[in-house]
C-alpha cells in the first residue's frame, strides 16, 4: 500500500471493514451479503467504495473465482482482523458473563474426523448455543491459521512455527478393514505375509497433504493398490463395495456392522490430532468455550477413537 495507508486508515470506520472481511471470507458478495443481512448490489457498493477511499485494488473479482484477495487486500486484511478481534473482545467483556455466547468461529479439520466426528458433535454446540453460528471446513488438505481461513484448525501435525495457541487433542487409531463379504469371496487373511495376495485403496502419493497419510506404504510395503483418492471418505465408500481392503480411522469404519478389521492386534497405526488457534484470539469466549467443548468431546469419545467401542458419545455443550 502506499504511505498514506495509514492516514486513510484512519478515517475509515468499522461498518466499512466489516464488508471487506466478509467478503474476504466467503470471496462471493452474495454470500457476504447473506452474513450482513444485506442486498448483494450494497455489498459490492461498499467495496467499490472502500478501494476508492484508499486509493487501491483489494480484490481481483470474476464469474469464476469470485472476489479474490490482491496483495493490497492481503495487506488490508490483517489490519481488518486485529480491529474485528479487538471489538468481539472488548464487546465480550462489557456484555459480561450474563449473556449466552454469540459469534462466528470457523473450524478447520481433516475430512474423515470433520465429516465423520465434528459435524454431530458441533450440531449439538449450534443447537445449544442459539446466537452462535460455526463454519466446519472439513477438506483434505491444509487449513491456514496464519492466512486466516480459520480461526482455530484440527490437524494432523502440530504447528511448528507461528503466533499459534495448540494442544494434543487426541490420539486415534486407523487399521485395516474390508467387508464381511469380501472375506467370504477372497483368501483369508491369518497373518501380515498374507496380505500380498489382497489389493488395496490407498492414496495418491504426490498429492498426499501430509506424509502422516503414507501408512499404508510403511506398513505393508510392496501392496498392491488398485485404486487411489485424495479422499478418505473415498477410501471409506469404495472399501464398501467388497473389492479391496484399506486403512480406516476406526472412527469412521468401527460403527459401521459391514466392517471388518483385519488382523487388528498386528496391522494398526497410532495417529494424533492437534487443536491450535491464533493465539489472539484465543481468549474469546466463543473461541475458549468451543475449544472446550472440543477437547471435551475427544475426551469422552477415547473409546471410539482408538476403535474399541463404535459408540459416539456426547456431552452437554
Amino acid at each position: 500500500m502506499q504511505k498514506n495507508t495509514n492516514q486513510k486508515l484512519q478515517a475509515l470506520n468499522w461498518d466499512d471493514l466489516r464488508y471487506f472481511l466478509e467478503v474476504a471470507r466467503t470471496q462471493r458478495a452474495s454470500a457476504a451479503a447473506k452474513r450482513l443481512g444485506v442486498d448483494h448490489t450494497t455489498v459490492a457498493r461498499r467495496v467499490r467504495e472502500l478501494e476508492a477511499v484508499l486509493g487501491v485494488i483489494l480484490f481481483d473479482k470474476s464469474r469464476a473465482g469470485g472476489f479474490t484477495l490482491t496483495a493490497d487486500g492481503q495487506r488490508l486484511l490483517s489490519h481488518a482482523d486485529t480491529v474485528e478481534t479487538a471489538v468481539r473482545s472488548a464487546s465480550e467483556q462489557f456484555a459480561g458473563a450474563s449473556q449466552g455466547l454469540s459469534g462466528h468461529v470457523r473450524v478447520g479439520s481433516t475430512e474423515g474426523f470433520g465429516c465423520f466426528f465434528l459435524s454431530p458433535q458441533l450440531a449439538r454446540f449450534t443447537a445449544a448455543n442459539r446466537d452462535m453460528s460455526i463454519d466446519l471446513l472439513s477438506v483434505p488438505h491444509f487449513i491456514s491459521l496464519s492466512k486466516r481461513e480459520a480461526d482455530m484448525a484440527i490437524t494432523l501435525e502440530r504447528p511448528e512455527r507461528g503466533q499459534y495457541v495448540f494442544t494434543k487433542l487426541c490420539d486415534y487409531q486407523l487399521r485395516l478393514y474390508g467387508t464381511r463379504a469380501y472375506f467370504q469371496n477372497h483368501k483369508p487373511v491369518r497373518s501380515v505375509a498374507d496380505l500380498q495376495n489382497h489389493a488395496f485403496i490407498d492414496y495418491v502419493e504426490d498429492l498426499a497433504f501430509s506424509h502422516e497419510l503414507l501408512y499404508l506404504k510403511r506398513t505393508i510395503p510392496n501392496a498392491r493398490v488398485n485404486l487411489c483418492s485424495t479422499s478418505v471418505i473415498a477410501h471409506y465408500h469404495a472399501t464398501l463395495q467388497g473389492t479391496a481392503l484399506a486403512f480406516l480411522p476406526c472412527f469412521m469404519a468401527t460403527p459401521n456392522p459391514a466392517l471388518v478389521s483385519v488382523l487388528p492386534e498386528e496391522v494398526v497405526v497410532t495417529r494424533h490430532f492437534w487443536l491450535s488457534s491464533r493465539e489472539e484470539l484465543r481468549n474469546l469466549r466463543r473461541i475458549t468455550s468451543l475449544w472446550d467443548y472440543l477437547r471435551a468431546t475427544a475426551e469422552a469419545n477415547k473409546s471410539l477413537l482408538m476403535g474399541e467401542s463404535s459408540q459416539m458419545n456426547y456431552v452437554d455443550p
